[in-house]
């Protein structure tokens, strides 16, 4: 069992799609880490030795800000523009989309699912 920055990689997949399991590596830092460990991105997690687990792990660790760091770092940005007023920061208090999308419309993720008023009559058909 390959365990990563507090993440347990799944073992019949690939290294390279493995690492991508840990917040903050995506496919194309999983594969500047590989390349850099010297790590062959094509064996599978159940297959990697001791030693390539601890190179990863000390490559992964020591070098990038992920995980819990991140989740912190990115909830403090977010705070941050909370606390000053800003349009963008009012749109994350409002769970309102953040980025300039239109909300009449199209907005479900951020919105929430719709609503209906209980109990009101429907417009009769002509």
């Amino acid at each position: 069992m390959a365990r990563i920055a507090g993440v347990d990689l799944p073992r019949e997949k690939r290294v390279e799609i493995g690492l991508t399991y840990i917040y903050g590596i995506g496919l194309s830092r999983s594969q500047e880490v590989l390349a850099k460990t010297g790590v062959n991105p094509d064996t599978r997690v159940r297959d990697l030795s001791d030693a390539d687990v601890t190179t990863l792990r000390e490559a992964v660790e020591g070098d990038y800000q992920i995980e819990g760091d991140l989740r912190r770092w990115e909830a403090m940005n977010i705070k941050r523009l909370q606390d000053i007023g800003t349009y963008r920061g009012r749109r994350h208090r409002a769970g309102l989309p953040v980025r300039g999308q239109r909300t009449r419309t199209n907005s479900r993720t951020r919105r929430g699912a719709k609503r209906t008023v209980a109990g009101k009559k429907k417009a009769p058909k002509k």
